[in-house]
């Protein structure tokens, strides 16, 4: 087994729990002597160490040949997945589906065709009931290949009634994989270059939205027709910061859970999901109180019993944390919040739920903002370093723009003027190339090359100045994308008042809670 498949064995059995542990040696030994079992006993060996060291192997095992390695390894993959798939099966409709139709192969090729047609036709009812729509026609179609071979059935119009349901069924997948292919292209491009930068971007976004929208009777749609058409509407209005409808459509994705409350525990991940971005609209469209509700709703998804797998506790670790700091960023309450980032960070290190690249610039972004509010400038930098020498910075170019410009004004803060000089150039040119450079970031620039030559009691002046240049920027649709990521506003009112980041902000806040709205620092 190549290098890469050994680290998916190991990977695969370090995710395991110890209840499913125990299954799997009961699994293996259920006719057989376990010290005879030598993938087994390699099993043992990789889930002590946590990892995969052939030599260490080969001495521990001394009944296992060097040649025999990449034998034992894959049939021990291989074992482990037939077990995982009889676990689940219990608590996994998909899964069940799936074994119901190679029940009914089994008993085709043994020659029993009604009893194979039995079971098709309850399988395609669980299908067609719980949404599983590729899978009823797949079961349709075995349906109809029996049906065109043997003569089972002594109903007149069986071949019009398979038709029927198979152009129904083909339809119904169309416009599901429509609504879902569109949906999962603006995340992709969301992940490429963030909210729309001008309107250049934001005519090519309502072009491309619109011109692969399919048309559709909102009335005749079904649930996961109705779920990937929020999340399309959802995305498109996110990208183009037009929140209130980033709202309403987050709402309609999350009501259609509270419509079909079933659908919850079938699809866990989607309403996961639905909630997360529901949160998330809340956040950017700044009700507290509403988001502290939906937030304590997040909480109780455990007590629902519905976190059953590794994906969908992660998914919850997950988008807990994201609210946990957006809380946190609400309130101004960043000294505090950096408590958890501790937890947080050694989490992400350890990353026993395998949150890819994008999630964990992300974390990185928004724990370096934490730090950077509670006057850790120190701290803030040692994230903003983690994304800005990232690998693979090929993804969200606008997290990486902000990350550089962040890490500038923290240096600032340091009185690294020297290491500004020389940074304000080469992030400069950065922004330039990854067509990030606008007028705020601009102006912005402008000033911190400035600052060394200024005198002390100049300062102040120069700090109003850039206040009120960005007071008048941030009015503008496309310049306002900047203060999505970052409060420079609240950071410059903190030197022209001689207060913390932090308290800036809380006061923004309170004041904010009296008129019923409020502000936040970080919005993504």
């Amino acid at each position: 087994m190549p290098t890469t498949k050994t680290d998916y064995l190991v990977q695969l059995i370090n995710s395991l729990s110890k209840a499913e542990k125990r299954s799997f040696r009961l699994f293996v030994t259920r006719n057989q002597i376990s010290e005879d079992i030598l993938f087994l006993q390699l099993f043992d060996e990789l889930s002590r160490s946590k990892k995969y060291d052939e030599e260490v192997v080969l001495e521990k095992i001394p009944g296992i040949k060097k040649r025999q390695l990449s034998n034992l390894k894959a049939h021990l993959y291989k074992q482990l997945l037939i077990c995982l798939r009889l676990l689940a099966r219990s608590n996994n409709v998909e899964i069940d589906i799936r074994e119901r139709l190679d029940y009914a192969r089994v008993l085709y090729d043994k020659g029993l065709y009604r009893q194979s047609l039995d079971i098709l036709a309850k399988t395609k009812a669980i299908a067609i009931r719980q949404n599983y729509y590729v899978l009823a026609l797949n079961v349709l179609d075995f349906e109809k290949f029996i049906e065109s071979q043997y003569i089972t059935r002594s109903i007149q119009n069986r071949a019009e009634e398979l038709k029927k349901d198979s152009l129904a069924l083909t339809r119904k997948i169309e416009k599901t994989q429509a609504f879902s292919n569109l949906a999962l292209q603006l995340y992709g491009l969301y992940l490429k270059v963030g909210y729309v930068r001008n309107r250049h971007d934001a005519e090519y976004l309502h072009d491309f939205f619109y011109s692969n929208l399919p048309n559709y009777n909102y009335v005749e749609l079904d649930f996961h027709e109705k779920l990937y058409l929020s999340q399309a509407f959802g995305w498109f209005h996110y990208m183009n910061q037009d929140f209130a409808n980033y709202y309403k459509y987050t709402l309609r994705w999350y009501g259609l859970f509270e419509s079909y409350p079933e659908m919850k525990e079938t699809t866990t991940a989607l309403y996961l999901k639905g909630l997360h971005n529901l949160l998330s609209s809340l956040f950017m469209s700044f009700r507290y109180e509403k988001f502290m509700e939906m937030f304590g709703a997040l909480q109780d998804v455990p007590k629902q019993g519905l976190l059953q797998t590794l994906n969908t506790e992660g998914l919850y670790t997950l988008f807990y944390y994201v609210h946990l700091i957006n809380r946190h960023f609400m309130t101004g309450t960043f000294s505090e919040g950096t408590q958890s980032m501790k937890t947080l960070s050694e989490m992400i290190d350890r990353n026993p739920y395998a949150w890819d690249t994008h999630r964990i610039i992300v974390f990185y972004y928004k724990i370096a903002c934490m730090y950077f509010g509670s006057g850790d400038w120190s701290s803030a930098i040692t994230y903003l370093n983690k994304i800005i020498n990232a690998k693979t910075p090929d993804f969200r170019g606008d997290i990486q723009s902000f990350a550089r410009i962040l890490n500038l004004i923290a240096h600032y803060e340091l009185g690294n003027q020297a290491l500004l000089e020389y940074q304000i150039k080469s992030v400069y040119r950065y922004l330039a190339k990854m067509k990030e450079l606008q007028e705020v970031q601009d102006t912005i620039f402008k000033f911190l090359r400035r600052t060394p030559k200024m005198s002390k009691y100049e300062l102040k002046d120069r700090f109003q100045e850039l206040h009120d240049s960005l007071i008048k920027l941030r009015e503008q649709p496309y310049e306002r994308r900047a203060f999505l990521y970052l409060d420079i506003i609240s950071w410059l009112e903190s030197k022209l008042e001689d207060k913390s980041v932090e308290t800036i902000i809380q006061q923004h806040f309170l004041n904010m809670q009296e008129k019923g709205k409020f502000s936040s620092i970080i919005k993504r």
